[in-house]
This record gives C-alpha cells, sequence and structure tokens, in this order.
C-alpha cells in the first residue's frame, strides 16, 4: 500500500529491526505462495485466501485488513489496476498483468512488499514493464546503500527508467513509496522520480518501503468507486514492485526478500548487512 505522511521520521534498533525481519520472511513466504496461486481461472479473492494462510499459520497479522476499512490481506490490481485493487470474484485471464501487494505484523512491527505477476502468456511489452519496474526497485535500493539523502533513490529509479531504450514508460508521482516500522505508513515520502528536493538525510534505523509504479502510458490515474482501487484514466497496464529495506550501522539489509537482497544487489557492487541477532 503507498499512502503520503509527513511528520517525524522513526528510527529503529536492531531488535526492533530483527523483528520486522521476521515479519519480512514471513511475508516473502506469503507472497511466494500467492504468486505460485496466480493462474488463468483462479479469482483475486482465492489469491487472498492463499495469502492470508500463510501469515496466520505463522500466528502473524495482517497490516492491511481493516486498515482504514480495507476489507482483504492484499491489493490485488489487474492491468490498469495500479494498487489498491480489493480482492473479489474477478476472474484471472490469460495475460492479465496482476500486481499483489501485501503485508503483515509481528509483535507491532510491520513489513509491506509487492510483485507483478503476469498470468498465463506475457505481453512482451507487459513483460517488459514488470521487468524495468522490477529492476528500477533494485536500482533505488542499491542506491540507498550509499545515499546522504532519501531523495538520491527517487533519482535513481528515474535515472534507470529514463535511459532505458524502446516505448517510454511512465513513474507515477500520485503513489510514493514510505517510512515504516511500528506503523505501515510512516515518514518520510521515499519519491520514484526527480523532484528537486533531496529529502531528509539517510540515517543508522532508518526503514523505508522503495516501491516504484510504472505505466505503458500516461501517468494520469483516478480512483474508482469502491474510494480504493487506482486506474489509469487511459487505461494503460501498470506495475508495481516492492520491498521493505532497513539502513544498519554497516549499510542495507532487504527485509522482505529471502536472502537480504544479496543476489540482486551484487551487480551494484552492494551487499546487505544482516543484524545478528
Amino acid at each position: 500500500m503507498s499512502f503520503i505522511r509527513s511528520s517525524k521520521i522513526e528510527y529503529k534498533s536492531n531488535p526492533q529491526i530483527l523483528k520486522m525481519r521476521e515479519a519480512g520472511l514471513i511475508l516473502a513466504e506469503a507472497l511466494d505462495a500467492t504468486v505460485a496461486a496466480a493462474a488463468v481461472g483462479k479469482t483475486t479473492a482465492e489469491l487472498d485466501q492463499v495469502f492470508e494462510s500463510v501469515i496466520t499459520g505463522h500466528h502473524a497479522t495482517s497490516n492491511f485488513k481493516g486498515y482504514h476499512g480495507f476489507p482483504a490481506t492484499i491489493c490485488a490490481s489487474v492491468n490498469e489496476e495500479v494498487v489498491h485493487g480489493i480482492p473479489g470474484e474477478r476472474v484471472l485471464q490469460d495475460g492479465d498483468v496482476l500486481k499483489i501487494d501485501g503485508g503483515c505484523i509481528v509483535d507491532g512491527w510491520h513489513a509491506d512488499s509487492a510483485r507483478t505477476v503476469i498470468v498465463g502468456t506475457a505481453d512482451p511489452a507487459d513483460q517488459r514493464l514488470s521487468d524495468v519496474t522490477e529492476e528500477a526497485m533494485w536500482r533505488g535500493i542499491a542506491a540507498l546503500a550509499e545515499a546522504r539523502f532519501v531523495g538520491e533513490i527517487g533519482e535513481a529509479i528515474d535515472d534507470y527508467v529514463s535511459e532505458q531504450d524502446g516505448a517510454r514508460l511512465g513513474i507515477l508521482e500520485d503513489y510514493v513509496g514510505h517510512g515504516i516500522g511500528s506503523e505501515m505508513h510512516m515518514p518520510p515520502d521515499v519519491l520514484n522520480y526527480r523532484s528537486g528536493h533531496r529529502g531528509p538525510r539517510v540515517k543508522p534505523g532508518m526503514c523505508l518501503a522503495i516501491e516504484p509504479m510504472l505505466v505503458r502510458g500516461d501517468i494520469e490515474t483516478a480512483v474508482l468507486e469502491d474510494d480504493w482501487t487506482i486506474v489509469t484514466t487511459d487505461r494503460s497496464r501498470a506495475s508495481q514492485w516492492e520491498h521493505t529495506v532497513a539502513v544498519t550501522m554497516a549499510g542495507i539489509w532487504v527485509l522482505t526478500a529471502h536472502d537480504g537482497g544479496a543476489e540482486r544487489l551484487a551487480k551494484y557492487g552492494v551487499t546487505p548487512s544482516p543484524i545478528q541477532p
């Protein structure tokens, strides 16, 4: 989920980050199971049930269900739906671009992560959209490892997207990443584009949800009558990828990646810096 907030930044202690890591690993497992279940003929409500069964099986709590009245444990957004789609009786079709966004809480500490899944046979343009969005996320995460200011994350994402050959992809500006910790949405805002603002200084104990959202067309969006689902007004397809990342004394640690981000960050010369219990 993505909302804009502005107030005091929360810096976590090592034990608190370890609780967020616990939540992040449960979340990664739940997303693995939900992605594996996403297939032609499945409903988005069925996927929500898969996700919920994993986190409840670990005695974790959903941080989406009941949030400002949201009725499910995941956001399931299909095609032109960018984010905050409500799971229901919609049946997935061949070629659908599905965004699965979920989160969970362990002992009061939150994790948030999202993936894009192309159901069945992928249109090459949709696959490119998802691939570029995912790599843009990793480029932003890698930038955080050396960043002095939070705004450098958005600069890295914007630069990566802008340098891609082929059809231009738009970066959503109305919905951004966020701080996370004792609440799901906290300061600071984590922009996915160049804004001219440095943002707050990066400090150990800062935890951020980095989540670029890209579209194949115009970046203008609208909210559907359910007061949740965000869609592109030109009905162009969208992708979302997200990880929760902690800044430690030694570097960064991707709390919602099984390996802490090691494999995907290696190409950028970044090694995750886990906190030892």
